[in-house]
């Protein structure tokens, strides 16, 4: 029996959701390109999340003196990469230079794949691609990256044209690592780089 592999199917949004998605990735990728400061990207995905996650904007200072609104506001500080660990940054072999301007991004990604959102698949493709452009060494064109893959680092990830990373792949980074033109990781698999 002859498998013939055939190439994904060019499924598109209705024409008005695939231009407020178009534009919604185009200008994050302006406003993370025209702002690397760390406290200026934290809050731009603070606010970003306070929408996706709650439908509203961020409304500015919380009432932290109210018991009754604790959980609320564990929540909602949660939304600021400024109040969130993550596991790289346990590692000891970081460089938390390369990693600080990153990592609000780092975990924007993160939070948009447990997101609503993170089940738009022709959406989430391009919301990875962008994020990865400011987070990874290189991004070539073509790039497709699926939901849930992690990586230890980022800053020393280069993907060249055309590679696809396939769901909950896991990019170990603590050393250079660069994909070739045409790379396909597999679903669930782990690259390690080598010293």
């Amino acid at each position: 029996m002859t498998t013939t592999i055939q190439s994904p199917r060019d499924l598109k949004p209705g024409t008005e959701a695939e231009s407020t998605f178009r534009r919604w990735v185009s200008h994050l990728n302006e406003e993370f390109t025209r702002h690397p400061s760390v406290d200026r990207r934290s809050e731009i995905v603070r606010d970003e999340l306070y929408q996706l996650f709650l439908g509203r904007p961020h409304g500015g200072k919380l009432n932290a003196t109210l018991v009754s609104e604790l959980a609320s506001n564990t929540l909602f500080e949660g939304f600021d990469p400024r109040n969130v660990t993550l596991e790289p940054e346990y590692d000891g072999e970081i460089d938390y230079e390369l990693y600080a301007p990153r990592k609000p991004l780092v975990y924007f990604w993160q939070m948009f794949d447990r997101s609503p959102l993170g089940l738009n698949y022709w959406l989430g493709l391009r919301f990875r691609h962008m994020i990865a452009l400011h987070v990874f060494k290189h991004v070539g064109k073509g790039v497709r990256i699926y939901p849930h893959v992690d990586f230890t680092f980022g800053y020393n990830i280069t993907l060249e044209d055309n590679c696809s990373i396939g769901r909950g792949a896991y990019l170990d980074d603590r050393h250079a690592l660069v994909l070739s033109a045409g790379t396909q990781v597999a679903p669930h698999s782990r690259i390690v780089a080598r010293a």
